[in-house]
This record gives C-alpha cells, structure tokens and sequence, in this order.
C-alpha cells in the first residue's frame, strides 16, 4: 500500500430487507421510518429488497413475489419516495451476485464460521443448511460495496456481518494493494431500533413468531394495532420515573421504547408524562398513538398492492439506476483482480 492520504468516498447510504414474510412494527421503526428520514440528510440512499437472501432458505415462488411487492409498497407508504432514493430488488442487479462470488475468495472459512446468526438459524442441523445460508454474509458485503456505500443502517443483531464486510474491504484493499472499497460505518442509533416482543420482552418482534400476538403486522387494521397493545404483556407496577427504574423491566421497556419511537421523543420523555401511572392508562394511550401512525401506513399499502404492474415498473426503474452504480464498481473489480473482459458489451 502506498503511503498516499486515504481516498475520500463520497457519503451513501445502503440498506436492504429480507421479502420473506411480512413487515412489522420493528421493521418500521428500527428500518423504514429511518430510511425515510435519511432522504433529508443530503446523503444518497439506496434501498434493495433482497430476494436473493430470502432463497437462502427455500420459498414458494408465488408467495416470494407477493412478499417481494408487498414490501415494496410498505418501502413506500412508509416514506421512501422512489424518485428521492433508488429502491430495487436485488436479483435484477446482477453485480450482486458477481461481487458476492469474488468476496467468497477473499472471506475466510473462520470468519463464516463465527457467524453467530448462521449457528441460531441452522441450529443442530448445520450440515443440511444451503451453502448459500452459510456464505449470505459475503453476499450482504457485496450488496454493500457494489454501491460504494459508506454508511449502512443496521440493527444490532447485524452488527457482526457489517464487522465482516469491513473486513472484506480492508483485506481486498491490501490483498491488491488498492484504496477501493471504502471501510462502512454503522448506523445504529435512536429508541426503539430493535423493537422486542409484546408477548416476551426479551425476545425480537419477529415476522416468525408463532404467535400473531408478538407483533404489529404493518397490515394491521386499528382494531387489531389496539387490541395488541393493550393485550401486551406488562408487569403489575407502575410505570418509574426516570430511565433507570426500567432496569429489568423488559416489557415495559420495550412499551416506552416504541411509545418513544412514534411519538419522535426520548424515553425520558414519555416517562415524565407517564412516570407513576399504571398501565391501564399508558397502553391505551399507547395504542391510540400507533394506530394513529400506523394505520394510514397499512392503507396506503393496501392502495399500492393494487396495482403490481406499477409496483413491478417502479422497482424495474430503480434497478436500472442501480445498475448504473454497481456495474462500474464491478468493472474495475474485475480489473483489480485481474479478470480479462475482451466481449463485447
């Protein structure tokens, strides 16, 4: 490497979202509540519903390509305007998958082989798991750096597959004796950004739960959003004070953390409207603000899915601009590498 100051990239944001099943109350506030705000940061954002990381486990065809417009049009009704950031789905960028080949020769065994979310999702039956599951982490660095991407708005259960992606860059870079693929940032920050369930406080609001009590599906229709809410379980004391009386209070936690992540405040803030009142007061008032938020949300989903081909015409167009990105960084990948491209484009 030479001792020349290190390349500046200019800022954008990359983010994506598994198609697999439907989008929550903990999509929307630790994702999509956030990529929409992001479009007022002057950064540009890039957004991909990942489809190829959904196959890592096998899906109905028919269903994938519901889920895949469905979250589309969540994507949107939450916000993110097409014409302001590129929105696509990720198997119609072929760089994807290209970049994702080239990074398995650069990852290592071990590296995979730490990965925390492959041992949870496999369990005892690691070896009848898809390559693809084991190796995905490489993929979401390629979905990553085709871009050029400097900072990724992750939640925490993320954290350690961008630590791989730095580590990708940083060992391509000196592999090949380039400043090429930038070093990626975290963007983990705010309330609520890993919403836990209203069933179990220690565990993640999850699209897989067996219980559709666990969760606010962002297709929920009010009487649903507040029958949850005020079925979520509490404890039977009063809400504290202060920040530090939550300590060991999962469930009520994660109610003050949502309440706190709709209502744009801190926590310290809805506790010093609510501190020292019951539950019986704090979970209606908790309810009539998520279906306030939410429900012109599940709405305007609904109006969206109504027209597939158009859903299907958006995401065609921001794949085009995505393409536009990502193929020239795959260029001179293959160049780096040393990869001879003598066809005709």
């Amino acid at each position: 490497m030479s001792d020349a100051p290190a390349k500046v990239f200019p800022k954008r944001i990359f983010s994506g979202i598994q198609p697999s099943g439907g989008l929550t109350l903990g999509n929307y506030l630790g994702a999509l509540k956030r990529f929409a705000v992001a479009q007022d940061e002057g950064i540009e954002t890039v957004y991909c519903l990942v489809d190829l990381h959904a196959i890592t486990v096998w899906q109905d065809p028919g269903k994938l390509r519901h889920a895949t417009r469905e979250l589309a049009a969540g994507f949107i009704a939450s916000g993110v305007d097409p014409a302001r950031s590129i929105l696509f789905n990720q198997s119609q960028v072929p760089a994807h998958a290209e970049l994702a080949w080239i990074f398995n020769c650069v990852a290592r065994m071990g590296w995979l082989r730490r990965m925390t979310q492959f041992k949870d999702k496999a369990g005892k039956h690691a070896e009848e798991a898809s390559v693809g599951l084991f190796a995905y982490p490489n993929l979401m660095a390629a979905d990553i750096m085709a871009y050029h991407a400097t900072h990724v708005p992750v939640g925490e259960d993320q954290k350690q597959h961008l630590e791989l992606t730095r580590d990708i860059a940083i060992k391509f870079n000196h592999d090949y004796g380039v400043d090429f693929f930038p070093v990626v940032e975290p963007v983990i920050e705010g309330a609520a950004t890993r919403v836990m369930s209203l069933r179990d406080g220690t565990k993640k609001m999850s699209k897989s739960d067996p219980s559709d009590q666990s969760r606010i599906n962002l297709t929920d229709d009010a009487d649903a959003i507040a029958q949850k809410f005020r079925k979520a379980r509490t404890d039977s004391e009063p809400l504290p004070e202060t920040v530090d009386g939550l300590d060991g209070r999962a469930e009520a936690r994660n109610l003050v953390n949502i309440y706190a992540a709709l209502a744009d405040v801190t926590p310290a803030q809805v506790l010093a409207q609510f501190g020292g009142q019951g539950f019986g007061t704090f979970k209606p008032a908790l309810a009539d603000l998520a279906v306030a938020k939410l429900t012109p949300i599940s709405a305007e989903m609904k109006r969206l899915m109504q027209d597939v081909a158009e859903i299907d015409r958006v995401l065609g167009v921001g794949a085009e601009r995505a393409h536009a990105i990502a193929e020239p960084v795959l260029d001179q990948t293959r160049e780096i590498v040393g990869l001879i491209r003598s066809r005709g484009r």
